[in-house]
């Protein structure tokens, strides 16, 4: 018999005890019993890389987080113009509780997983789970400072810092992921394509690959192969993005 690596991956991640985004979900603050009333209402989807999980208008009949993989968020103008309007990395909430439609396009950017609790239940535990109800408020606060972020970022930076700033957040993430401190190291599979990022930083392509191939000729980054990157000093990197020392991006 054949047993594929995703299916081991999905396999490990049935376990909440080993599951990777565990201290960052909606889930992170529940008590084993409140973990089993989750487990019992849960299950998974796997997207491929541009597959959608669904478009702006549709019915979303659940709410879930994503495992890993990364997804982008998309609007769609009438005459068929679109921007991608934000991201969906590892540990990150998608779905809206007292939301029967999705807002935007979700679209697999990458192999997607996603643990999802159906709708009508998770909202009935929400309002008899303080632990979930907090944790959620909490994810959707750092979501709101974020969102002003990125508007920072689209209106007032250069390219370079644009880059920088986005290379950061993909750094942090992973960091918060492994349980470290970006400090100790960094290293991840850039998980967006340059066109995709071009097309979410409102630059065009070529801006995009000469900014990476700057930070790399400076020394701010490594590439290793077409995605892998190495920031061999991570506070070089925050001076790139022309943040205040004492501020910072939300991740």
């Amino acid at each position: 018999m054949n047993i594929r690596m995703d299916d081991l991956r999905l396999h490990d991640h049935r376990n909440c005890a080993s599951c990777p985004i565990r201290h960052r979900a909606v889930c992170s603050k529940c008590e084993p019993d409140e973990l089993e009333l989750l487990d019992s209402i849960k299950y998974y989807r796997s997207y491929d890389p541009g597959q959608p999980v669904v478009w702006a208008g549709d019915p979303l009949d659940f709410v879930a987080s994503v495992v890993s993989g990364i997804a982008t968020l998309s609007q769609t103008l009438e005459d068929g113009r679109t921007q991608m309007v934000g991201l969906l990395l590892p540990s990150d909430f998608l779905g809206r509780p007292g939301r029967a439609t999705a807002p935007y396009d979700v679209t697999a950017n990458s192999k997607l997983l996603l643990c999802c609790f159906r709708r009508g239940p998770f909202e009935r535990l929400l309002r008899e789970t303080p632990s979930i109800a907090q944790r959620l408020l909490e994810m959707t606060l750092d979501e709101l400072d974020a969102a002003r972020d990125w508007m920072l970022i689209l209106g007032r930076k250069t390219a370079r810092e644009k880059i920088a700033s986005l290379l950061t957040i993909i750094a942090q993430r992973e960091a918060s992921l492994q349980k470290l401190s970006p400090t100790d190291g960094s290293a991840f599979d850039l998980p967006l394509t340059r066109e995709a990022m071009a097309d979410y930083l409102g630059l065009t392509l070529e801006t995009v690959s000469r900014q990476i191939s700057a930070l790399k000729r400076d020394g701010i980054i490594r590439l290793e192969g077409k995605r892998h990157i190495v920031v061999p000093d991570f506070d070089a990197l925050i001076a790139e993005t022309g943040d205040d020392a004492d501020g910072g991006l939300l991740v």
